[in-house]
């Protein structure tokens, strides 16, 4: 599982890097540092959780087949 993340989309809620800062960490300002990252085995949840706590919703899950799993895709 991989996380891509829209950094320019970041207001700095931070409500990532509460659920888990090493995934998410943060820069000086309080804004996410990376651009994304493939996920640790055994921290998939924590991936998870954190992306669905951006209100923003700026954090894609990627699953290994390559589908996003978060955000939902928006309905037409």
């Amino acid at each position: 599982m991989k996380i891509r993340i829209e950094k320019a989309g970041c207001v700095g809620n931070a409500r990532c890097a509460a659920v888990s800062a090493t995934l998410y960490p943060l820069d000086d300002d309080g804004y996410i540092q990376t651009e994304g990252f493939t996920v640790p085995e055994g921290m998939e949840k924590a991936a998870r959780n954190g992306a669905r706590a951006c209100p923003e919703r700026i954090i894609f899950v990627e699953e290994e087949d390559g589908r996003i799993s978060w955000p939902p895709a928006a309905k037409a």
